[in-house]
């Protein structure tokens, strides 16, 4: 066993926080660069002295947490709008229900979408990471509810336009929509099981006997496909303009992240398979 010294700066100004002489090098830190919890000082390049970084974050939750936070709120306001309760829509309207079925259908595709996110959460995702900081969620909590709030309002309003196709339009997209949440959970399940082994047993994940996992031959990050198939489908049963809308705004930060999962396999498994993209099938 031998001893480093290691220097803690802060991040920001790169002032010296404190110096800690004769550290044991099978301790853990985080260093700058944000290291895993499981990384020790003797498997990283330094030498006998080490330069750390410290980034004081502010209040933090933990991810179950943060996750409960930002789907709670989207299930619940969209059933106020579709229940019309007073003072959203003219009092006349209030407490009314539409009388087009595609209403009734999208809330409950709605309430089932963030119902499994909900159990997901709970019992089905691990997160690598602990804690999320305290602006940051209040920051999705406000898109998150902010966005449900606003497709609620127009899909549920009195003066709301059925699809210009009728039940033939409708049915062909709630078909899509329940075979992507199927493909979703699927691909949830196979995530959860790939990472039993814990950190020291890292593998790429790869397509299973479940059909809905066999896209995994073609992209990396095929949750986020089956994701983005959802609310597609979504825009196409309810045809609204703000749905299609928050469709295209989810689509653009998943392939941001899926881009960014997709380089980070390349650069950790030599034999990643070179067939597969980031979220879209041979295209992105």
């Amino acid at each position: 066993i031998f001893f480093l010294q290691v220097e803690v700066l802060d991040a920001k100004t790169r002032e010296q926080l404190c110096f800690l002489d004769k550290v044991c090098c099978f301790c853990s830190y985080t260093e700058g660069k944000s290291l895993r919890d499981d990384e020790i000082l003797q498997n990283l390049p330094v030498g006998t002295t080490a330069t750390m970084y410290f980034k004081d974050l502010g209040p933090q939750l933990g991810w179950t947490m943060v996750f409960l936070a930002e789907y709670i709120g989207p299930l619940l306001s969209y059933l106020l709008f579709y229940f019309r309760i007073p003072y959203i829509y003219s009092n006349r309207y209030a407490l009314s229900s539409s009388p087009h079925p595609v209403v009734t259908l999208a809330c409950v595709c709605h309430t089932f979408h963030y119902t499994k996110r909900l159990i997901e959460t709970i019992f089905v995702h691990r997160f690598s990471h602990g804690t999320m900081p305290l602006r940051t969620i209040v920051k999705n909590c406000a898109y998150y509810w902010g966005f449900s709030a606003w497709l609620a309002y127009y899909i549920n309003h009195p003066l709301y336009t059925p699809p210009s196709y009728g039940e033939l339009q409708v049915n062909y997209a709630l078909i899509l929509f329940v075979m992507c949440e199927m493909g979703n959970f699927s691909i949830h399940l196979t995530l959860n099981k790939l990472r039993g082994d814990g950190p020291k047993g890292r593998r790429f994940p790869m397509p299973n006997k479940n059909p809905f996992t066999w896209l995994f031959f073609f992209v990396s990050c095929p949750n986020y496909t089956y994701e983005v198939g959802a609310w597609v489908s979504f825009s196409i049963m309810t045809q609204c303009l703000p749905v299609a809308f928050y469709t295209l705004l989810g689509f653009i930060q998943m392939t941001i992240w899926a881009k960014g999962k997709h380089r980070a396999y390349i650069r950790e498994f030599k034999d990643y398979p070179s067939l597969r993209v980031a979220i879209i099938p041979l295209i992105l």
